[in-house]
């Protein structure tokens, strides 16, 4: 009887502990600009669904990635830090660590079954980058970001084992890999709906195919539905139908949430790594800045304040706008304190369960980015002020947000000592990086 009830207990408590944990999807699209969505003013790309997410859930109108381009975003939404503090500060041949805390590992020691199913970027094959040294328990997709250009490549990656794609052997087009990741979506939801998971679902949409570009080939899609009788260059339709074939597959998703009843019991958040790209498609076409300054790899707001939608069904009040201001580096400790655990001490962000849930919401004093193209640029944020500067040639602009989102009036000459704060938090918000030094531009 002793050996019954220990049982009995466990199982309520499992039961307990699975039932206090929401389920966390982050969706994650790749270099999808601020004004590419129909519910940030987008007039001619059609997103009725992720638009939906809007309509049922919170909007942000200052939410920031991590950088302005695909692995350091991705490294700061994992560990929490942002890119002074970041081991990944970007592209190129450095991973994650062993030692490196990823909010999957949290999440799994948490009791969260973890899944990482599209594009990865943070660890090739045979080093300690890979998903399933980084907490989660599958993965399904392109490890290397460049692989990544490639929808129709002859392979993807169950964690590090090849997996074929026949349908693409010798240059066929048999397997586009974005529907291949909604469908894995759709099978790991199925597989956990009753107990907590954490799926992290990584589309390449709508990044380019760089090494195609040259042949005409940068936007690759299926179809170029719904808009083939359009009157526009065939690059930028394919551009509009890879995002409304998103759009779709994320409708599956959340269907599929409604149909496994499971559907309040998720947090979706859906998110771009940075800016929009000019690879393969002219980005003034659909303005899919909107009404910011610059794009993918500028530190204006063009190229990393990014779309940001988060649903909750009963939580996340409906239909609800919000200027909190949050970047990438706030989602681990946001998915730590609605898991029920403690995120680690060293790391920049904040939760933001406040903002989500209506309640009174701790602010960020300021934040910070560097990037280490074209030279070294940082930018800061500090209330509705923002500074940017590239230490090598122009000095320090200085903008007031509140009145100018798209970065026109400079007024560093009229505020010298919020330039002079922001040129210390320069020099204070960062520590030196073996990896990515600051380096002198190449002399031409």
């Amino acid at each position: 009887m002793h050996r019954i009830a220990v049982l009995l207990l466990t199982l309520l408590t499992s039961f307990a502990f699975a039932a206090d944990k929401p389920n966390i999807i982050f969706i994650l699209a790749d270099d999808l600009g601020y004004g590419d969505l129909g519910c940030y003013g987008q007039k001619r790309i059609k997103t009725p669904n992720i638009d939906k997410l809007a309509e049922e859930g919170m909007r942000f109108t200052q939410a920031y990635a991590g950088s302005t381009v695909c692995a350091p975003s991705r490294c700061a939404l994992m560990t929490g830090k942002h890119m002074g503090h970041a081991h990944i500060r970007g592209n190129g041949k450095v991973f994650l660590r062993n030692e490196d805390v990823t909010v999957a590992k949290l999440l799994k020691k948490a009791g969260y079954t973890t899944a990482n199913i599209g594009k990865w970027g943070l660890g090739d094959p045979g080093t300690d980058g890979v998903p399933a040294k980084q907490g989660f328990d599958e993965f399904f997709g392109y490890l290397n970001h460049v692989h990544a250009h490639d929808y129709y490549p002859n392979h993807l990656f169950r964690h590090e084992e090849r997996v074929p794609l026949p349908g693409n052997a010798d240059g066929k087009r048999g397997a586009y890999t974005s529907d291949l990741f909604t469908q894995e979506a759709l099978n790991f939801v199925e597989r956990q709906k009753d107990k907590p998971f954490f799926l992290f679902l990584a589309y390449t949409t709508p990044h380019g195919n760089n090494e195609q570009i040259h042949k005409g080939d940068g936007m690759q899609v299926p179809s170029d539905e719904p808009y083939s009788k359009e009157d526009w260059p065939q690059n930028e339709k394919n551009f509009a139908a890879m995002i409304t074939r998103m759009d779709r597959d994320i409708g599956s998703l959340m269907a599929k949430l409604k149909e496994l009843g499971i559907d309040e019991k998720t947090l979706v958040i859906f998110s771009s790594d940075n800016g929009p790209h000019a690879e393969g498609h002219a980005p003034k076409y659909f303005q899919s800045s909107g009404p910011l300054r610059g794009m993918k790899r500028d530190l204006t707001e063009g190229g990393i304040r990014v779309p940001a939608i988060a649903r909750w069904p009963g939580k996340i009040k409906a239909g609800s706008v919000s200027e909190h201001v949050w970047a990438f580096w706030d989602f681990m400790p946001t998915a730590c304190e609605l898991a029920g655990i403690t995120p680690p001490q060293d790391i920049n962000g904040i939760s933001m369960k406040n903002a989500l849930l209506g309640g009174e919401q701790k602010q960020h004093e300021y934040l910070y980015w560097e990037f280490h193209e074209r030279g070294f640029t940082q930018a800061v944020r500090m209330g509705n002020w923002k500074a940017v500067r590239n230490v090598h040639g122009k000095p320090t602009e200085l903008y007031d947000l509140s009145k100018d989102i798209g970065e026109e009036k400079n007024l560093a000459a009229q505020h010298p000592d919020i330039v002079k704060k922001a040129e210390e938090l320069f020099k204070t918000a960062r520590v030196d990086s073996a990896e990515f030094p600051i380096r002198e531009p190449k002399k031409k």
